[in-house]
Formats: C-alpha cells, structure tokens, sequence
C-alpha cells in the first residue's frame, strides 16, 4: 500500500506596496517574479497614479503598471490618499492600509524604504505601512471590525534607488539570477515605456541588482531589509552567505 503523500500547505500570499505605479518593478519586480513563478500569489497596492509626475499621464500610467503587474504574475489595484507628491502620514491613511492588508492575509509585506531620498512619498509610504502592519491586528481599531485581524509574518523593505537603501540593516540578498526571471523583470521595467524617455531604468535596476549579486557570489540579486530580526526554526534555514570566508 503506498504512503498517502503529505500534502504542502499553499504559501501565503505576497502583498507589495507602491507610492507610484513603478515602484514595485524597479525596486524588487524580479523578487516578485521569483516567488509567482514558485506559485506564491501575489498583489500590488499602489497610492497613487502618478498625476505629479513629468512625464505620462495618470491613465497611461496605470495601464502601465497593471501590464508590468500582469507580466510578473501579479493582481493590482489602487487605493487613492493624498494624490503623488502630496502624501502625508495620517492615522486614516495607516488605517486604510490595515483594512487591505486583513482583505488579502498576507505573509509577507514589501513596502518602500524608511529612507528619506528621492521622492518624498516613498518613505512616507514606508512609515505608514509599518503602522499599518500594527493596526492590521488589533482587535479593537473601530474602523476594521468588519474585517477579521491579520498579522504578518514578515515586513520587508525595498529601495527603488542604491541610496534609498538602509545602511543600518544587514539586507537580506535573494538570488534572482535565473535568466527567466531576468526576462520576466525586464518585460515588466520596460512595460512603464513612459519613464524611459529620459533614462534608461530597466539598465539602472538591472545594474545594481548585478552589483548586489556580485557581493553574494550570484550573478544577480535584490536586496531587501527586513522591519525586524528574522526567526528561524532551523539553522539549515538559512541558506548561504554572501561571504566566502
């Protein structure tokens, strides 16, 4: 008689947040395309449409972003507060974003860096999803009682740019190497067509995800900086370290 196989639980979902429609893509699409391509489901918020912006319009860069989402493997949708570049931390806003993350039960969260650099929606952003991560599982926020608590598992930071990134977080380095996902990624940066007409980003992002490959043996890799230390079970769970000693 065979063994009944042991069937694996569904992995929890991906929840990525964006101030702008191309925030996820250039600051960790390839880690997205790594995990749906793995069968994690996935989901983009983004606040905003871009309406600020110099280039492309609010309706073409939303098409933008939802092709680039439907290219990594991802759903999308955007959740309206004080517009592109007018952002401001409000408990309303945090609590908002509790309520999307109770409606899709994530496990891990990617959120924009504390960073202050570049544009100033992007750590605003930041804060206001770690707070979010807090209020999305407490019982007693009136607001959210229609929706059951959730907490996360993990709240990871991403950098759109090199000097967004945190240089007092040890970064954790995932290895998106394999040439499909590469494709996958650059499919998605070159989707946002309308940002392109003065600098090449998908060379940009690709550039320093090689250079952060480069620290860790691998040909490329994302970094993202984890909100809190992270527990392992096991120390075989680690996997391996950018250093050769």
């Amino acid at each position: 008689m065979k063994p009944t196989p042991i069937s694996q639980p569904e992995p929890s979902p991906l929840l990525a947040f964006g101030a702008h429609p191309d925030d996820i893509e250039f600051g960790c699409g390839a880690v997205v395309a790594k995990e749906t391509r793995a069968g994690r489901p996935a989901h983009f918020v983004v606040c905003s449409r871009g309406e600020s912006g110099t280039r492309g319009t609010p309706d073409q860069r939303t098409a933008e972003a939802g092709r680039a989402a439907a290219i990594l493997g991802a759903s999308i949708e955007f959740v309206q507060l004080d517009g592109d570049g007018h952002l401001e931390p409000r408990a309303s806003h945090a609590i908002t974003l509790a309520g999307v993350m109770r409606r899709h039960r994530p496990g891990v969260v990617l959120a924009p860096s504390l960073v202050e650099n570049q544009h100033p929606d992007h750590p605003k952003l930041g804060k206001l999803l770690r707070d979010a991560a807090r209020l999305a599982r407490y019982g007693g926020v009136a607001e959210l009682r229609d929706l059951s608590p959730h907490a996360i598992d993990h709240l990871l930071f991403y950098a759109v740019t090199s000097d967004a990134e945190p240089t007092d977080i040890s970064p954790v380095l995932v290895d998106v190497s394999d040439p499909a996902i590469l494709a996958t990624w650059t499919a998605a940066l070159q989707a946002h067509a309308s940002q392109a007409a003065t600098r090449n980003y998908a060379e940009l992002q690709l550039a320093r995800a090689r250079l952060n490959g480069l620290r860790a043996g691998v040909s490329h890799a994302i970094a993202l900086f984890p909100n809190d230390p992270m527990i392992v079970d096991s120390i075989a769970q680690l996997g391996r370290g950018a250093r050769s000693f």
